[in-house]
């Protein structure tokens, strides 16, 4: 949907004062909600929403030193360097035309799409989406939320260990229900990451002629698997459908040599299952409401997480997608 309202330039606005985490490590997800309600016609509530979650924003972190062509790798995944990412990123798409941009850092960013818990790639892919809509201006706040995203990828770009392979799983949902889950489900998800050693095969010799395809699999197969696994830690868990998502999401903005890699990354991002995923399935109900009912609930329930993955069940679109939406607003806590 074309925003014809200005709510979501106004919202980038706001929020290109604060910094993307708080806390020292958690994600600020402030610029990809309002981009998913303003998306799926709740244009009205961003700025109630946006106040609401306003005590939560933090400055932008001080500049250290510029961040050039040159000296870009001595910078690469260093999170005190965000603001001088951000700065890099804001001169280079001013030089540039945003897709040159994009497709010239995807390949150096890609390998460290689990760092910062996969945020930055999915702030990512919310704001390709917001650049890639029919009819859309490539406006100020639009161009900026992009360099604030990549900016924050390569500040918090973190590869994961050398992983052994394990036996191909034939589709996504098998390839899921493979991942072996870490030794010790305690503490946060680097302590969790750092502990993984094998991951099952998926997706073979991949070639761009079907990246796409199946790249809409993985996605369809988390944000299913969510209904019956997202128990095991709700907030965590929505990520395992979010990220891969984000990279589909931004694909059409991509040259296509880089599509296959894209697609081995994204199943690298699904790690965040391993980190996460319960021992056992949980019953759910399936729900009959409509992808604007589904959508409208998880507005109405306000919790960030809860927001965009509901958008990404409703990308999906099929009523287990919708039924793991719904079961994403059961679990996790309510903001308002």
């Amino acid at each position: 949907m074309t925003d014809t309202t200005g709510t979501l330039d106004e919202a980038l606005e706001r929020l290109h004062t604060s910094g993307p985490e708080r806390n020292g490590w958690l994600t600020n997800h402030a610029p990809m909600a309002v981009e998913a309600l303003v998306r799926h016609g709740r244009a009205p509530v961003v700025h109630r929403w946006l106040d609401h979650y306003a005590p939560k924003l933090e400055e932008l972190p001080p500049a250290r030193l510029p961040v050039t062509a040159d000296t870009w790798r001595e910078a690469l995944g260093d999170p005190a360097r965000i603001t001088d990412w951000t700065r890099f990123f804001s001169r280079e798409l001013a030089d540039h035309p945003w897709r040159e941009v994009l497709a010239s850092w995807w390949p150096r960013l890609l390998p460290g799409i689990a760092g910062g818990a996969t945020h930055p790639v999915i702030r990512t892919g919310h704001a390709v989406r917001t650049l890639l809509t029919p009819g859309a201006e490539e406006t100020a706040p639009r161009l900026a939320e992009l360099a604030h995203a990549l900016g924050y990828w390569a500040a918090r770009h973190q590869p994961l260990p050398p992983l052994a392979p394990l036996a191909a799983a034939p589709t996504a949902a098998a390839a899921l229900d493979a991942v072996p889950p870490v030794p010790e489900q305690d503490g946060g998800i680097r302590t969790r990451l750092a502990q993984l050693t094998a991951f099952p095969v998926w997706g073979g010799a991949t070639d761009p002629g079907t990246a796409k395809e199946l790249l809409v699999e993985l996605v369809t197969a988390a944000t299913h698997r969510y209904a019956s696994h997202g128990h095991g830690e709700p907030i965590m868990l929505v990520h395992a459908a979010t990220a891969p998502n984000a990279v589909l999401r931004a694909l059409p903005a991509l040259p296509r040599e880089l599509w296959a890699p894209s697609v081995a990354a994204a199943w690298a991002a699904a790690a965040v299952t391993a980190a996460y995923t319960p021992r056992e399935a949980a019953p759910y109900a399936r729900t009959g409401l409509t992808p604007e009912e589904v959508f409208e609930r998880a507005a109405a329930h306000g919790d960030d997480h809860t927001i965009k993955f509901a958008d990404t069940a409703l990308d999906v679109g099929d009523g287990l997608a919708l039924s793991a939406a719904v079961r994403s607003v059961e679990l996790n806590p309510p903001v308002f």
